[in-house]
């Protein structure tokens, strides 16, 4: 599972040894423009790193105008460089200058006069047309569109290319009680262009078969699963949970 997070879930509300221990990957949200600095942002990598999750860090990006925007740039990379991040992503759903796509181009292009990392852009599915941004300055395109968003893997994906999809912001997972945003790798990229960690040979849990494609919406709709993690290792505790929902259900 990969997941995004910021000061929104807060620390003292998250079992990070449970909510870890479902996830390959992790991204951080740093800062809010310029001065709105995540409170969180440090204590949310120190457990991504106890717990040997990779991750990567995002801004919201607010700049007025093109001098604003490579001044944030500054500040995105000095606040999170000591942190390591295996890639950084700029987070562009406002409409914060009259050309966004000049604004966005002196942001990412002073992000890489600093860092050697990947830079990804977070667009919204929303304003994907009217910011019209240079994608070709970014290594990885991510997009949110939630369809019926109940949290669960759905078909209505974005109409936009894009490597990363946000799927979800009412996702659930162990360890917190709250909601979360859920993500899943969608082009051809692979968990390894992000952060350099390969996946087991057939071990892509994201990746549903399409010989089971009828029986695994079937299981959806009935609420025996909860839609992810389709080639995933079943503990006998998640079998009987299964089996527990579908009697439940009045399928005896």
């Amino acid at each position: 599972m990969i997941i995004d997070i910021s000061h929104h879930q807060e620390p003292n509300k998250i079992d990070y040894k449970k909510l870890c221990s479902q996830l390959k990957m992790a991204i951080i949200r740093v800062q809010y423009g310029s001065k709105l600095v995540d409170r969180y942002y440090r204590e949310h990598i120190a457990q991504m790193k106890k717990y040997n999750i990779p991750f990567g860090v995002y801004a919201w990006v607010r700049g007025v105008d093109e001098r604003d925007m490579e001044a944030e740039a500054v500040y995105f990379y000095n606040r999170s460089k000591e942190l390591e991040p295996a890639f950084y992503a700029l987070d562009v759903e406002e409409k914060s200058m009259a050309n966004m796509r000049l604004g966005i181009n002196a942001y990412v292009d002073k992000l890489r006069s600093l860092s050697r990392e990947k830079i990804g852009v977070y667009i919204g599915h929303h304003v994907y047309k009217d910011f019209n941004l240079d994608l070709s300055k970014f290594d990885f395109i991510w997009i949110p569109r939630y369809g019926p968003n109940s949290g669960l893997i759905h078909n209505i994906k974005p109409v936009y290319p894009c490597d990363l999809w946000q799927y979800t912001d009412k996702g659930r997972l162990d360890g917190y009680g709250g909601y979360l945003d859920l993500n899943k790798l969608t082009g051809s990229r692979s968990l390894e262009f992000f952060v350099g960690v390969k996946e087991k040979q057939g071990d892509n849990e994201d990746t549903l078969s399409d010989w089971a494609e009828e029986a695994w919406k079937w299981a959806v709709e009935k609420k025996i699963t909860d839609g992810t993690n389709p080639k995933g290792t079943v503990t006998r505790e998640q079998l009987v949970t299964m089996l527990h929902r579908f009697y439940r259900s009045g399928n005896n």
